[in-house]
């Protein structure tokens, strides 16, 4: 008699909820039935981007251990260690110990500048830092980066070859890049350990800003726009799935809580149609 299959595990990004505390969405997260959290400590200084530095604010960093304490979530990893010229990737080392300290298993990383060889070395110094600390280094390629497509990711990581290093596919930045499917067919099953599902729409911006607009603010629901989240998902193996679906308008009718809810509820929907479709 066969094992029953495992139970699928997912996770809640900051993205989807910025404007909530680590500890806020821990608890956002619990209600919702999500696994884990995926959190944003490395502070990038965007725009309107709150600072959830927790190296550097111990209050909240008690306030966060507390809340994953009373309700059982996890957190499962931390973004974002960006390279980009002059980058020093010591200076990720605090993000990397409160994840260490949290319990993460994964730290997000993606590349935005830099010659080959300069991000190469780079990304090879990320893994070498996180490893004593029992953290992956999870390379994700976004379309408007220097790394931007899924041959660019695994040329990276087949030249650092590190045991930890291993590759993050968002489904929005997959479709944006025009990839194909199968293509992670020959991609080492051991790179993969979780990833960013969403949706949008099918047709591709040629505009950069218009682009922008949509990753960090307009993503859908699974199954409301035009990804083949489900075509995508059939070549990668078992893995978290966390959900990255920023919508400006959604939380703002919503509130947080209640987006968070439906992009879980949403996606549970979706996969389920299609196990037993």
């Amino acid at each position: 008699m066969s094992a029953p299959a495992a139970r699928q595990r997912y996770s809640l990004a900051h993205l989807t909820v910025l404007g909530c505390a680590p500890p806020e969405m821990t608890y956002v997260a619990a209600r919702a039935g999500y696994d884990y959290i995926s959190i944003r400590p490395i502070y990038m200084g965007l725009p309107g981007e709150p600072d959830y530095s927790l190296a550097e604010n111990p209050q909240l960093l008690r306030q966060t251990k507390a809340a994953l304490a009373s309700t059982g979530v996890r957190v499962h990893d931390i973004e974002l260690a960006r390279i980009y010229d002059g980058v020093h990737p010591t200076k990720y080392l605090p993000a990397m110990e409160v994840a260490a300290e949290l319990g993460a298993k994964a730290v997000l990383s993606s590349i935005w500048g830099g010659e080959r060889d300069f991000y190469v070395g780079k990304f090879a110094e990320l893994c070498d830092l996180a490893k004593p600390f029992g953290l992956t280094m999870d390379l994700e390629y976004v379309p408007i980066a220097a790394v931007r497509n899924l041959a660019g990711a695994v040329d990276v990581l087949r030249t650092v070859d590190r045991s930890n290093a291993g590759l993050m596919v968002d489904v929005h930045h997959f479709h944006r890049a025009r990839d194909n499917p199968a293509d992670l067919d020959a991609v080492p099953r051991e790179w993969f350990h979780f990833a960013h599902l969403c949706d949008a729409p099918a047709e591709i911006p040629t505009d950069r800003q218009e682009m922008i607009r949509i990753l960090r603010e307009a993503r859908l629901y699974v199954g409301e726009g035009g990804i083949d989240v489900a075509g995508i998902l059939a070549h990668l193996p078992p893995v978290v799935y966390s959900i990255e679906l920023p919508n400006k308008a959604r939380h703002e009718e919503l509130g947080y809580a209640e987006h968070a809810f439906r992009c879980l509820e949403t996606l549970k929907a979706y996969v389920a149609a299609r196990a037993t479709g």
